[in-house]
């Protein structure tokens, strides 16, 4: 039934993505689920927007759109056309972000097929104490990556469409004291390959229709 619950959730965001100037955001989905309420905090409130600075670099922009207690912790990332981390831009305040996650590999990274494997030095974690230097709700994180020469940008969006490339979260600081694992679900392009994005309206909407299923979760558990 819980996972039947997630699924709901996951499949009713991607029904609600629409268009802005920027490039695309993608969701996440839940691959540890040691908590269902936990686990669709994060799908509902977890996003990463794609953009192209110039210079043969994408940025990914994780951000925390909710009101409910949770903390992106550590970044991970599997794979694709990326050179490496150039920089992080971590001047949010109350975010403060390291190259190199602890731990090295993404929690619960054999719950998914094929198993994700972090790269060598493509990953970020916050600062100790971890919790309070995460990306926390309202807040993000930006870590830009130089590309191979043969990559673009639209290519990046391409290997994440197809898997090739994959993003994984590490999320801590849930109001239970738990944490859990997630991994970069499909992007809402409008139908317009890849260029939609999910607009400050759309994703306080998307976080509407996630936590009434956090809040009916909530309510059969107390039953």
């Amino acid at each position: 039934m819980k996972k039947l619950i997630i699924t709901t959730i996951v499949s009713t965001l991607g029904l609600f993505c629409a268009d802005v100037e920027a490039g695309p955001t993608y969701s996440f989905v839940n691959i540890t689920n040691n908590n269902a309420i936990n686990a669709a905090i994060g799908e509902a409130q977890l996003f990463v927007e794609l953009s192209d600075p110039g210079g043969n670099q994408v940025t990914f922009t994780f951000t925390n759109i909710g009101l409910e207690d949770s903390s992106i912790t550590d970044v991970y990332f599997d794979d694709g056309g990326l050179l490496g981390i150039a920089t992080i831009d971590d001047t949010h305040p109350g975010v403060e972000f390291s190259q190199l996650a602890t731990p090295p590999d993404l929690p619960g990274k054999n719950n998914v097929i094929p198993p994700f494997e972090t790269t060598a030095g493509f990953s970020a974690d916050s600062d100790p104490p971890v919790q309070p230097y995460g990306v926390n709700p309202d807040e993000w994180l930006g870590i830009i990556f130089d590309l191979q020469p043969e990559s673009t940008f639209s290519g990046i969006i391409g290997e994440l469409d197809l898997g090739i490339l994959r993003i994984g979260l590490h999320v801590q600081g849930f109001s239970d004291g738990g944490s859990e694992s997630f991994v970069n679900n499909g992007h809402c392009n409008g139908g317009n390959g890849g260029n939609g994005v999910i607009p400050a309206p759309g994703a306080l909407m998307l976080g509407g229709i996630g936590m009434a299923c956090v809040n009916w979760l909530r309510r059969r558990r107390m039953i």
